[in-house]
């Protein structure tokens, strides 16, 4: 008997606390009501549906309801603080054109901002989908949140601002088991930064004309997959993470890094594809270099099955960049295709398998796909360059070319450096490029090699 009264208290609790919800309406709004009394005045399951027109102010939402938009339905800030503020959970936000919120990065203002300790073990926290955000503070500002979707949403910054000026895209911080996924993010800051935030997945998401596409800072066991980046200073710039897996993204078009890594330990690089890293003529100092993936002070990651096609340095590696396994890679056309700065030698390869190298000259007299001859990217004469760039213009002298013959002869003078025992002869393709279109390329690029030679 005592059994059946518990069950029957918890039963009575659990309808309680779910009545609200039966009691729960479709609400229409117009541009003549009052939002932010509409919004205090809703249930906890409401489903608030706003007009087209103009909706001016900051509104703050306490309950747990919908707020849709038809088509043309505007919130305005008025060029200040946050547009929405979200004080609950169980929250979707859908279909709504959101503009001029305001510029004060210190104060946080957003488009969408959600300050408070939001999270659920059952269900979705908040949904945020289908917006239009376009405005000079952060566009989406999530903090303390857990399980929450963020996708089809667009998010478009103010170019008359400074780079630094602008707040970023979307703002994940301190969040938990959420996705975010189908956005596109454009002339803000950086596309998406999560900070201090675990077991994500950030994904299909495109990314334009800002500084970093994706930004990692304090973060552990996120995946990041499929998205693009495009007209960034760099692609995706991941740094003082761990056990990220990073696979299958696309950056063209940066002008200083495709991939920086820095303090990136335990995490996988698979099947991404880097194009085109080229500092722009009127930014060039010394140093200064497009660089495809550039490896700084991060160890026991694994590189494989990438593609680094036409970067002025395919991968740069320093600062102790070490333990790190590189292999099934494809490195393209790229005029220094390693720049390798420590005192440790590295092996690129693993269980016979090397990386691809478009200036390899070597054989495959057994038609394994894997080259008979050591491939070694960098010299000493590379490392001279290096420290002394001036030497660019007698690279190709007859003292040169005796110090390169002097090296190759007496191996016990060559510096440590990276050598891939077993090259591969022919480069690794994502389903997603035109297998022809880099067959023309590779072709190309080792015509051209072998006539330098001769």
């Amino acid at each position: 008997m005592k059994k059946v009264h518990t069950v029957f208290f918890s039963f009575l609790v659990l309808l309680g606390s779910y009545s609200q919800y039966l009691l729960a309406e479709e609400l229409s709004v117009t541009p003549s009501d009052n939002l932010q009394q509409v919004l205090d005045a809703s249930q906890n399951g409401d489903v608030l549906v706003l007009g087209a027109g103009s909706y001016l102010g900051n509104f703050v939402i306490a309950h747990q309801i919908e707020l849709r938009g038809e088509q043309g339905a505007i919130i305005d800030a008025q060029g200040k603080g946050h547009a929405l503020i979200l004080k609950n959970s169980h929250i979707t936000i859908d279909n709504l054109n959101i503009v001029n919120w305001g510029d004060d990065l210190t104060e946080q203002s957003s488009g969408i901002y959600s300050n408070e300790k939001i999270d659920n073990e059952r269900v979705e926290s908040l949904v945020i989908k289908n917006n239009i955000l376009s405005g000079d503070g952060f566009g989406i500002w999530l903090n303390h949140v857990t399980k929450s979707k963020i996708y089809n949403n667009k998010v478009k910054g103010n170019l008359a601002l400074r780079s630094a000026d602008r707040g970023n895209g979307i703002q994940l911080a301190n969040v938990t088991h959420s996705h975010v996924y189908q956005n596109e993010t454009y002339e803000v800051r950086d596309g998406i930064y999560v900070i201090s935030s675990q077991n994500n997945v950030i994904e299909a998401n495109t990314m334009h004309h800002l500084r970093y596409g994706i930004h990692y800072m304090y973060s552990y066991d996120n995946t990041v997959k499929d998205n693009t980046a495009y007209s960034t200073r760099a692609g995706y710039a991941l740094m003082s993470s761990r056990r990220l897996t990073i696979v299958g993204n696309k950056t063209t078009d940066s002008e200083d890094y495709g991939f920086l890594l820095n303090f990136i330990t335990q995490s996988t690089f698979t099947n991404n594809h880097i194009k085109n890293v080229w500092t722009k003529p009127e930014n060039k100092v010394l140093g200064r270099d497009g660089k495809g993936l550039f490896v700084y002070n991060s160890g026991y990651n694994t590189l494989e099955g990438n593609i680094v096609d036409t970067a002025e340095i395919g991968i740069h590696l320093t600062a102790g960049s070490e333990n790190i396994e590189i292999y099934g890679n494809s490195f393209i056309n790229n005029p220094t295709q390693v720049k390798y700065v420590s005192n440790k030698k590295q092996e690129w390869s693993k269980d016979g398998k090397g990386n691809y190298w478009s200036n390899y000259l070597g054989w495959d007299m057994n038609n394994d796909g894997i080259g008979d001859a050591v491939f070694e990217p960098n010299d000493g004469i590379d490392k001279l360059v290096w420290q002394y760039p001036e030497m660019k213009m007698i690279m190709d002298s007859p003292a040169i070319l005796i110090l390169r013959w002097v090296q190759k002869q007496f191996p016990v003078l060559k510096p440590p450096g990276v050598k891939d025992s077993h090259p591969l002869m022919g480069p690794h393709f994502l389903q997603t490029n035109s297998d022809e279109e880099q067959i023309a390329i590779v072709n190309k690029t080792k015509a051209k090699r072998l006539q330098e030679q001769q």
